[in-house]
């Protein structure tokens, strides 16, 4: 049988275990990057718009809400924050808690934590824009 091209950097205990990549890493790396990417657009947007309302008022900030143009920008914008905190977060509980139980624990609170406060989020950001209430 031929060896391959990553086989050869393989240690002789590795091969025998058969242990190695598990080929889910380069999804978090696009999941990561894209999401990064995202931000650096929707981030200057948000700065602009946070600078514009936070010298109006309640009133002036549901109207402006109530954009469609502004309430997508701004669920996209909070939408691509959670996908890349939640990646980030995960990846510093998976290099620095070595106890499984306490690393499954955290990594499935920082999913929850971060699916509800997108869920609230979203929720509250579609109230304000369709009916203009807080």
């Amino acid at each position: 049988m031929a060896e391959t091209h990553s086989e050869r950097f393989r240690t002789p205990l590795s091969r025998a275990r058969g242990t190695g990549s598990s080929r889910h890493g380069v999804s978090h790396f696009m999941t990561e990057r894209v999401s990064g990417m995202a931000l650096v657009p929707l981030s200057l947007w948000g700065v602009f718009a946070g600078l514009k309302l936070g010298a109006g008022d309640f009133e002036g900030a549901a109207v402006w809400l109530s954009s469609p143009v502004n309430a997508v920008l701004l669920v996209l914008l909070l939408v691509a924050a959670l996908i890349h905190l939640q990646g980030a977060v995960q990846v510093v509980i998976e290099d620095y808690i070595h106890k499984f139980t306490t690393k499954t624990a955290l990594v499935v609170l920082n999913i929850f934590v971060c699916v509800l406060s997108g869920a609230l989020g979203v929720f509250s950001i579609l109230k304000v824009a369709l009916t203009g209430a807080f």
